[in-house]
């Protein structure tokens, strides 16, 4: 029996910052960078075009109670410039594992990552490259979710894999709900008006304006991207308001 084929030639994969601190509570474990390398080299060696957009919430929120009362944007730029060190160490944990892969940041820091421009980033997703985006959008009052559904757009990714820490949506936080029910598949409007939290209303708002179905899937579990982009049926799919 052959082996399944990705079903996606190209994907904009959105993790969290949290999910690369593993059980530390702060900052980055490299066992976990290591294994979603591995992960992500499947990918490229499938010949699948791997876009990423990191969290920064492993770093920034670790910071205790210092974005209490702090200008808004100011916390947002902090946040950004979180994302970016996720992006490096990220790119440091993929170039070992022998993968060529490219850090674009909205916020210009030429030291440190190419300045993001779209056509440069489809290039290097067309040579094979990862494209790990850093700093979300570069402006205040958007998240990494809104930038992760902004990139997708940009670089026409024909899916957003939203890995998590658990295996779909539910309908309540099953950490804290024994009786939380799974959703197989959601429609967009159903997430907005169930408030189920799968990305913020924005994000949700722009794939739905642009029919980009969304899959949000446990990434804990070694070889569960690549399963997802086979098509295994993995997780909650998010699809078009017609096609639930």
């Amino acid at each position: 029996m052959s082996d399944p084929r990705p079903v996606y030639k190209r994907i904009l994969l959105k993790l969290s910052g949290e999910a690369l601190q593993g059980d530390k509570g702060y900052g980055l474990d490299p066992i976990v960078l290591d294994k979603l390398a591995e992960q992500v080299k499947e990918l490229i060696d499938a010949e699948v075009q791997v876009g990423i957009v990191i969290g920064g919430g492993n770093i920034f929120r670790g910071l205790s109670d210092s974005a209490k009362g702090m200008d808004r944007a100011s916390a947002d730029y902090m946040g950004m410039l979180a994302t970016v060190i996720n992006a490096v160490a990220l790119q440091d944990a993929l170039e070992r594992a022998g993968v060529y892969t490219r850090v674009l940041s909205a916020i210009e820091m030429k030291e440190v990552a190419e300045p993001y421009i779209r056509r440069r980033a489809t290039r290097h997703l067309e040579k094979g490259r990862v494209v790990i985006f850093g700093a979300g959008t570069g402006n205040p009052y958007f998240t990494t979710d809104t930038a992760a559904a902004l990139r997708a757009m940009e670089m026409n990714a024909e899916v957003l894999l939203k890995a998590t820490k658990v295996d779909g949506v539910y309908d309540k936080d099953p950490m804290k709900h024994d009786d939380a029910v799974k959703y197989d598949q959601l429609s967009y409007i159903e997430v907005l008006q169930k408030n189920l939290h799968v990305m913020d209303a924005t994000a949700i708002s722009l794939c739905r304006e642009n029919g980009l179905p969304i899959v949000v899937f446990d990434m804990l579990q070694s070889g569960n991207i690549m399963r997802v982009v086979c098509g295994e049926g993995l997780g909650t799919t998010v699809v078009p308001d017609d096609a639930t």
